[in-house]
């Protein structure tokens, strides 16, 4: 298979993290660089980054890109300088709109748009759904995260642009996380060596679920004393889940640790003996979890995982097998499933091992390039 020359548009793009952000990094990080060219948002320290990589990235000169006629001129310039054949949107919604002016600007005769978690709500408000119905017809090739987005979306799509989504998922670098990478370390950082951890990795906001760990935190400790929550990450819910903390005299038992670097991160995983996030939707399913990479990242680390069940967080677990999925509203279910796990160490191990392998053979980042480079060279790839 050969990749055609292909210009990438995009948003979410380092050094800027993010969930959308990893994922195209390490896509692309794993696509011939010869095949590659990015036109993305601009933003601070991106002269610095983008001098690290193989392929050339055009920063947008006034921050956020839009589907707006400055941007499909310079966008349509830059592909055709770049000699590129094929546009990938590395996010669908808006972005997808600027498909059929890359096409008659600059010759692009290949396009494919991903969709993530918001395209959800997109689908389910009236005018972003016809916004995104328009989209699914200008691309070749619209992509999904898994089974649930799919069905998500489905109602907004016409027919034709629904028999041509195909499966696109985010995967795991199971040799960044993995058993043994730095735990150790986190644990003295924090006072926690010795103690049974139950942590979670996510940005502070409450349809993630943090309130309910600490919430459940005080009958966590009446059966299992010593045991630590690590609450792992920042965001706009920190000062509320703090003052949960001091409320309920947890503190000393509950860590917040704030943003944390991204290459920290594997380490952080590794400090926990669980791994917990039990999401929830809300307003009415226009917030939910598209599929929940922590989940997977957990999984390689080699840690049991009980998540919630909003939107596609339950395809990032195998149920009583990896982990398990619990009602993410549920305070009891969630206290119930941290006990089991936290009262049978070797229950855990053996379905972090079972995640572990799961990760290694499902969820592999050079599976989702080679299909990435398949979709904009036109092949016909599986649903």
């Amino acid at each position: 298979m050969t990749v055609p020359r292909t210009l990438v548009v995009t948003n979410d793009f380092p050094p800027r993290q993010g969930g959308i952000e990893s994922y195209v990094a390490a896509t692309l990080a794993r696509m011939p660089a010869k095949s590659v060219v990015v036109y993305a948002r601009g933003q601070e320290g991106d002269t610095a980054y983008d001098a690290t990589l193989p392929f050339p990235v055009v920063r947008h000169p006034r921050g956020i890109v839009l589907p707006e006629p400055t941007v499909a001129r310079r966008a349509a310039q830059v592909a055709r300088s770049e000699g590129c054949e094929a546009v990938w949107f590395a996010a669908a919604a808006p972005l997808g709109l600027l498909a059929p002016e890359l096409r008659r600007r600059a010759g692009v005769a290949r396009a494919v748009a991903t969709t993530h978690g918001h395209e959800v709500w997109w689908a389910r408000i009236p005018g972003a759904r016809d916004v995104l119905r328009r989209i699914g017809d200008a691309v070749d090739v619209l992509t999904c995260l898994g089974p649930y987005t799919k069905r998500a979306i489905a109602p907004a799509l016409s027919p034709a642009a629904l028999a041509r989504v195909r499966r696109l998922s985010p995967a795991v670098d199971a040799t960044v996380f993995r058993p043994g990478c730095g735990g150790d370390a986190v644990r003295h950082r924090y006072g926690l060596q010795g103690r049974p951890v139950v942590v979670c990795v996510s940005r502070l906001v409450p349809r993630k679920g943090q309130d309910t760990l600490i919430a459940a935190w005080p009958f966590v400790r009446l059966a299992v004393p010593d045991a630590a929550l690590l609450l792992v990450g920042g965001g706009r819910d920190f000062d509320r889940l703090e003052r949960m903390v001091v409320e309920r005299g947890l503190e000393g038992s509950v860590v917040l640790t704030g943003a944390v670097p991204a290459e920290e991160l594997p380490a952080h995983y590794d400090a926990g003996d669980v791994f917990a996030m039990p999401c929830r939707s809300r307003r009415a399913g226009l917030e939910v979890e598209g599929l929940g990479m922590v989940y997977l990242e957990a999984a390689a680390t080699g840690l049991p995982v009980i998540a919630g069940d909003s939107g596609g967080a339950p395809e990032a677990v195998q149920d009583r097998v990896t982990g398990y999925v619990v009602p993410g509203r549920s305070l009891q279910q969630t206290t119930t499933r941290v006990l089991e796990l936290l009262q049978d160490a070797e229950r855990g191990r053996r379905m972090g091992e079972l995640g572990r392998a799961w990760v290694q053979d499902q969820w592999s980042w050079d599976a989702t390039a080679q299909r990435l480079g398949a979709l904009l060279a036109g092949e016909d790839v599986p649903a």
